[in-house]
């Protein structure tokens, strides 16, 4: 089950065709953001899944159910490997979500959802969000909602990963972001890890964006992420 996923956070489809060419051996599953989505729409999708690529659609949805529940209809018609809500939205959201996106005859995409992202800190969650349970907790219980809802996993810190299979379950997905190769500057992110220590704690998928986007030689820099990550 464990993967590299590369965020293929692009602006264009040429930029993104660009990157992908350079992956002659591999075909990396990749993530398409709000960024490129929006910019190129429903086609980029269609045209990266043509070229044998898995796909994990990261949109968010966030909104009233029947909204969510709509767009995850449409999103269905896509064929994706994942897609992603926010777990703010509450359970009966997640659950309308999880309605629209399975098709007629039973089969769908994995859907997850986002806890907390790995930009915000206790700090901000805290003054900003006015949350003020610890991190940890709170993560823990919107993956536990999450799970009360039929979703498949969650996008979470590597921080937080073990904990939310010790709570959902060994087959309850784990998604990690804010994974960096070591030495790489840490972005705007708060909460890191190399993708060797994400495989310890026991991240199912994680993805890797700069660290292999804007690398000298981002082929190389993938393969040591699959090496790290999945022991290759």
């Amino acid at each position: 089950m464990k993967d590299v996923i590369i965020a293929c956070d692009f602006a264009t489809r040429e930029e993104t065709l660009k990157f992908l060419d350079q992956f002659r051996e591999e075909k990396p599953f990749v993530k398409i953001g709000m960024e490129l989505y929006y910019a190129e729409g429903p086609s980029i999708v269609r045209e990266i899944k043509a070229r044998g690529h898995k796909i994990f659609l990261d949109l968010k949805l966030h909104d009233i159910p029947n909204t969510v529940k709509k767009a995850m209809h449409v999103l269905s018609l896509l064929d994706v490997d994942i897609v992603n809500v926010h777990a703010a939205g509450t359970i009966a959201m997640m659950q309308a979500g999880l309605e629209g996106l399975t098709r007629p005859d039973g089969t769908r995409p994995r859907l997850i959802a986002v806890t907390q992202l790995t930009s915000t800190d206790q700090k901000a969650m805290e003054e900003e969000l006015l949350i003020h349970e610890p991190m940890a907790e709170v993560v823990m219980h919107y993956a536990e909602n999450a799970k009360k809802a039929g979703l498949d996993g969650v996008v979470c810190s590597p921080l937080e990963a073990g904990v939310v299979h010790e709570r959902c379950g060994a087959d309850f997905l784990t998604v990690t972001p804010g994974i960096r190769l070591a030495g790489d500057d840490k972005g705007d992110q708060k909460r890191v890890m190399t993708p060797a220590d994400a495989a310890k704690i026991g991240s199912d998928y994680i993805v890797v964006g700069r660290s292999i986007t804007r690398a000298a030689d981002p082929v190389a820099a993938y393969r040591e992420c699959v090496r790290e990550f999945k022991g290759e």
